[in-house]
């Protein structure tokens, strides 16, 4: 069975940079042959060793509402119709071996419990900066999102909301400590301030408290990676 990692990068939130960077940690940090993925609409300035995917724009979404059509059964993304992917949100670090994100429950869907974990630690929701699943596997996602999109969109909150609403079974959250919130739980959520130029990062530099089983650092909202001055990144996001 073919190992993917795939990625989605649309509009001109995250440049070429990011998707550049994602595939050069993943190859760094992942000893399991795979191939890498990038859904886009625009490929200008992605390295060559990355397969294109068009977006499916017909279905009228954008942004991460994206992520339910890479639930289609049939995928188009080789010869074979099977296959494993592990999807990473473009805005991570990656800065350990990733082997057993392919190894972990093989052939079950795997999702990052929620980061409000870190102040609720009965919290029990989704976060899909990083999901696995085999082509094919809860079509549901997919097959009932694309009946009436527009819809979906106006009353779910985001994609991770919509995963979880159609996945109450057969799944597993990743170890919590595998994958962690970069500001919440590696940074202890300090205070954050705009600079001149309007962009947001923490008030002052500091050292991320890393656990030994960490792999992965996921940056939602606040700082970005690219924009982050925390010699850490600075050291990792390469």
């Amino acid at each position: 069975m073919i190992n993917y990692i795939v990625c989605l990068k649309w509009g001109d939130k995250y440049g070429p940079e990011y998707v550049n960077t994602l595939e050069q940690m993943c190859r760094r940090y992942c000893t399991i042959p795979f191939e890498f993925v990038c859904f886009t609409e625009n490929p200008t300035g992605l390295n060559s060793t990355i397969k294109i995917m068009p977006l499916p724009t017909s279905y009228g979404v954008n942004g991460w509402w994206f992520k339910p059509l890479l639930f289609n059964p049939v995928l188009p993304l080789g010869d074979s119709p099977h296959g494993t992917i592990l999807y990473i949100d473009l805005d991570v670090v990656i800065f350990r071996s990733i082997d057993k994100l392919f190894n972990f429950k093989k052939g079950e869907f795997c999702v990052i419990r929620d980061f409000n974990r870190s102040q609720n630690k009965d919290w029990n929701r989704y976060n899909s900066s990083v999901v696995r699943w085999n082509i094919g596997q809860h079509p549901q996602i997919y097959n009932d999102f694309i009946k009436n999109p527009s819809a979906l969109v106006r009353r779910f909150h985001g994609d991770q909301d919509w995963l979880f609403a159609q996945v109450k079974r057969d799944f597993n959250y990743w170890p919590d400590e595998w994958i962690q919130s970069y500001k919440w739980e590696m940074r202890g959520r300090p205070p954050m301030v705009r600079n001149k130029d309007g962009i947001k990062d923490f008030v002052s530099i500091g050292v991320p408290k890393i656990h030994p089983e960490t792999s992965i650092a996921v940056f939602h909202g606040d700082p970005q990676p690219k924009n982050c001055q925390d010699p850490w990144v600075k050291e990792n996001w390469k």
